[in-house]
């Protein structure tokens, strides 16, 4: 058999490249990736070691893990006990979640079962299946690629849930309860009064609106023409000019609500002092929130206990 150690070795120092730089986009660790990928080459040392040197220390389940140990203090350094540590077990958990979603990816292409008239056959070739070296090179960055959108994805999932807050609004001596997000980007206020505004999509202000009344806000809106807003609603309405995403400025209704309760980190805030605008459409695609808050809405309010 023809052990091409060169082709091995520098595939090794990718797949050791890649998993390292996982590992730093978990970590937000700032070192240089040269720094990083010298690391990647200390790592794929393991390879001529274990082809010549089988019976050494660093071929054992121990020996190992102190190599891993300096793989991680080449890579990222050392500044403190606790950092080193996150950035072990981070090095850790993507070399599993790597080799792991490997292994599945083979399973499901690959073909362990078959049927035949008298049943179904299992089978396997040589000391089990084999996972061939183009399929690691193919495969590997496919999971890489995988692995770190899903992982994109979830610490976004985690920074939205972490500014997710209960809130309940009362209009015109109607209560209803939604979930709102907290906007650093919602700078509305109306220049007249200094008020912050906060935003609610029409799936949430439909509690309060008919339909006919929901289409005369939204003809107002759209054509400027406030002369057809529902009667029921004058006291409560007023007009705030804002510039859109566009550059393009124009006017958005909003209405004046009888108080506002946001569940905050354990504490109640109660205020009156801002502005619902109206959002004719949803604000968030999964609909996790139908509420942007301002804010400032923390500063003109008054925590009490829950």
């Amino acid at each position: 058999m023809t052990i091409y150690l060169d082709a091995i070795w520098i595939l090794n120092i990718l797949l050791d490249w890649m998993i390292l730089l996982l590992t730093q986009f978990i970590t937000r660790d700032n070192s240089r990736h040269l720094r990083v990928f010298f690391g990647a080459f200390i790592a794929s040392i393991l390879v001529p070691i274990t082809l010549f040197l089988p019976e050494t220390l660093i071929t054992t389940p121990f020996g190992k893990g102190v190599y891993s140990l300096f793989i991680v203090l080449t890579a990222f350094g050392f500044k403190n006990l606790r950092q080193f540590l996150k950035k072990l077990l981070s090095f850790y958990f993507v070399s599993f979640a790597l080799g792991g979603g490997l292994i599945a990816l083979h399973f499901f292409l690959g073909q362990q079962m078959v049927a035949s008239n008298s049943g179904i056959l299992t089978f396997q070739t040589g000391y089990g299946d084999q996972i061939s070296w183009l399929f690691v090179g193919i495969g590997f960055p496919i999971i890489w690629f995988f692995t770190k959108s899903r992982m994109d994805k979830q610490m976004l999932e985690n920074f939205r849930y972490d500014h997710l807050y209960e809130v309940s609004i009362q209009l015109l001596g109607e209560t209803h309860v939604t979930t709102g997000y907290i906007d650093s980007g919602n700078q509305l206020v109306d220049p007249l009064s200094r008020k912050p505004v906060v935003i609610c999509d029409q799936l949430f202000m439909s509690n309060w609106f008919s339909e006919e009344d929901w289409h005369l806000m939204k003809d107002a809106q759209e054509n400027l023409m406030f002369d057809s807003l529902p009667s029921k609603w004058e006291e409560n309405i007023h007009i705030v000019p804002y510039q859109g995403v566009d550059g393009n400025r124009t006017f958005m209704i909003v209405l004046k609500p009888d108080l506002i309760l946001v569940n905050y980190e354990g504490k109640q805030i109660s205020t009156n002092k801002i502005l619902i605008g109206l959002q004719f459409g949803e604000l968030s695609s999964d609909s996790s929130y139908h509420c942007l808050l301002h804010p400032q809405i923390f500063k003109y309010s008054v925590a009490t206990s829950a």
